[in-house]
């Protein structure tokens, strides 16, 4: 919370900071694709953290996941909503996974790559400068009422003005 996510786009950057989450944790999250086990969509999941997981909702939506445990034990935080920085139009909406995807440029191309090292052209940078503490509030997850317990969970986080 409160770091960049940052996509190069040729000689453009995009840059905006991330204001909230959501996790998914282990293959009995009933909200986490893993619950249905190891399949071609999230077997990134299932791989080494530090790994984008990126996949389409209804049809239209492409959602960005980056993988945060350890090999074979799935699990992943959604980057819900950043506040833009630079490289993006005044008064533009990135407050959403979908509304963030669609102006970062983020596809399916990105699932699988690495959020990490001099290669990746899609990375979360430390906000150096960023106040000690941050409002961080905790929420359960939205659109999950399906999940049986793990709907009441506060696993969502965001940073409150």
């Amino acid at each position: 919370m409160g770091n960049f996510l940052i996509h190069q786009i040729g000689n453009k950057k995009i840059i905006g900071q991330i204001t909230e989450t959501e996790g998914y944790v282990g293959p009995n999250d009933l909200a986490s694709h893993a619950s249905k086990g190891k399949t071609k969509r999230t077997q990134v999941m299932f791989g080494n953290p530090g790994y984008w997981y990126v996949y389409l909702i209804y049809g239209m939506y492409y959602c960005l996941n980056i993988v945060t445990e350890h090999k074979n034990y799935p699990a992943a935080v959604l980057i819900r909503s950043v506040k833009p920085i630079s490289g993006l139009p005044d008064k533009i909406k990135t407050d959403g996974p979908g509304k963030l995807s669609r102006e970062f440029k983020i596809d399916k191309k990105i699932n699988g790559q690495a959020g990490f090292g001099h290669k990746t052209k899609l990375w979360i940078e430390i906000n150096k400068s960023k106040p000690a503490k941050l409002n961080i509030k905790k929420a359960p997850r939205i659109g999950i009422e399906y999940a049986g317990k793990y709907k009441d969970k506060l696993w969502r986080f965001y940073i409150d003005d």
